[in-house]
């Protein structure tokens, strides 16, 4: 990779930036409509400014109508080096849709429930678009980065989490199914990590969000409007491909990286892990409930609690959700969950979304009645229905752009922490045996001494690696 930019920046240009583009908002106050999103050009970068504070910036219809032909219009553009998207106020990047809108729609009957539907096919073509952008997007996620923010920031190529981060995945709380091309992102984090958030709605806060892999780097809140500044003075050759643009921003944010907090490793690393791997492989949630009653920790006991609380459809639609996704292409995801959705969408059929939202996004919040009321009252059979696509029922039309490439695994895997896998890779690579010093100073060389790297190996080597009594490190077989 090339050298890191160093760049000299005027006092007066970036005091300015700050002024101009600060994600802090003091005055919090409801947004008109044609304010809930706000652009702007400083030299080479493009921001995507999401304006509803009062909201935790909640995406809706208006807002994602906007941003979609805005990030056509900077991908076809030479001016446009870099996106940056992010949140104002200090509380949240993207709390999530806004599912009151949706769920007040749903009871109106067959009209609403179009309308519904016509927002998701709105917000899965702007995620779709961002998943294959051409330009380096950078996604600041500093605050709650919820359900729709989640589809706005994790397809990206770079994700900020900073110490006010709160990543969630929440669906099965309110009677929904992970979206927002989850079905693609969430099969492919290590393991079976992406099964239990995606079942448990768990929360990463912080710098779990960087240990987990939801994040590609993570600093503290109060460098990114310098960041921002750095980023805009960053200069491309018109020859230069993706990869190498994406070299350059990645080498910049790394400027930036102060430390990690002290203390904080991997939550969902060591033991934890290990038992989340046991428990969530399994392809029904009854098996994975039986598994998680046999390990006999409160861990264990906490989780089979939570997962009985959440919508019983939602919990089981969710797990088949997690399995097929991990074969689906990037447009597949996008498309087969459209018509989840709109099963989820048809009240008559399916009143948990309705009753979730009501119930638990009301004031008081209050305990959802799922109908059906427990796991034990479905089965994977009612479960597998909501996967059916009737005949002349009309896919989601993606947007196609010349050139572009659907595919099966993120092209800008390599900018975050090295997952698993590639450490397994790295590990036979060559068909030369290696000691566990060795396979770490290839990865460690590999990934340029990325701060966080040696923290991650030490876990994954706990958990994956055994040592031969030749003294070579072998792939535990799982």
């Amino acid at each position: 990779m090339p050298l890191r930019a160093k760049i000299a920046i005027s006092n007066a240009m970036a005091t300015g930036s700050r002024r101009s583009n600060s994600t802090h908002t003091p005055d919090i106050k409801p947004t008109a409509p044609e304010d809930d999103v706000l652009f702007d050009s400083i030299y080479g970068v493009r921001t995507v400014l999401l304006n509803r504070p009062h909201k935790y910036n909640a995406l809706d219809g208006s807002m994602a109508g906007k941003i979609l032909p805005r990030l056509l219009e900077w991908q076809k553009s030479d001016m446009a080096n870099i996106i940056i998207i992010k949140g104002a106020g200090d509380k949240a990047f993207c709390a999530g849709g806004d599912v009151a809108v949706l769920a007040e729609q749903n009871q109106t009957g067959a009209q609403g429930q179009a309308d519904s539907l016509a927002y998701f096919a709105l917000e899965y073509k702007l995620d779709n678009l961002i998943a294959k952008i051409t330009k380096p997007y950078v996604a600041f996620m500093d605050g709650v980065t919820m359900g729709g923010g989640v589809g706005l920031s994790l397809h990206g190529h770079f994700r900020i989490a900073t110490e006010r981060t709160l990543f969630s995945m929440p669906e099965t709380t309110i009677g929904f199914f992970p979206d927002v091309g989850a079905s693609f992102f969430l099969p492919r984090m290590d393991g079976y990590l992406g099964t239990y958030l995606a079942l448990t709605s768990e929360r990463l806060m912080g710098v779990q969000a960087y240990w987990a892999g939801v994040a590609t780097h993570y600093l503290h809140s109060s460098s990114l409007d310098d960041l921002q500044a750095r980023l805009a003075e960053l200069k491309f050759n018109d020859y230069d491909d993706l990869q190498t643009r994406l070299e350059n921003v990645n080498s910049t944010i790394e400027e930036f990286v102060t430390g990690l907090p002290a203390g904080q490793g991997p939550a969902l690393g060591g033991e934890t892990r290990e038992a989340i791997d046991r428990c969530f492989r399994y392809n029904t949630v009854d098996e994975i409930l039986t598994a998680l009653e046999a390990e006999n920790t409160e861990w264990a006991q906490k989780t089979i609690k939570t997962l009985k609380e959440r919508s019983p459809t939602s919990v089981r639609v969710s797990l088949l959700e997690m399995r097929y996704g991990a074969a689906w292409s990037i447009n597949t995801a996008f498309m087969r969950e459209y018509h989840l959705a709109r099963k989820f969408m048809d009240h008559d059929n399916h009143p948990d979304f309705v009753e979730g939202v009501t119930k638990q996004l009301g004031k008081p919040r209050q305990t959802p009645e799922w109908n059906p009321p427990t796991l034990d009252a479905t089965t994977n059979d009612q479960a597998l229905q909501y996967f059916e696509i009737e005949e002349g029922v009309k896919p989601l039309d993606l947007i196609k752009q010349p050139g572009e490439d659907d595919y099966l695994q993120y092209p800008h895997g390599w900018i975050g922490l090295p997952t698993e896998n590639a450490v397994k890779i790295i590990l036979g690579s060559k068909g030369e045996k290696k000691t566990v010093e060795q396979l770490v100073k290839l990865v460690v060389k590999q990934w340029e001494g990325k701060i966080g790297v040696e923290e991650k190996l030490k876990d994954v080597i706990s958990r994956k690696i055994k040592v031969t009594d030749s003294g070579f490190a072998e792939w535990r077989v799982d």
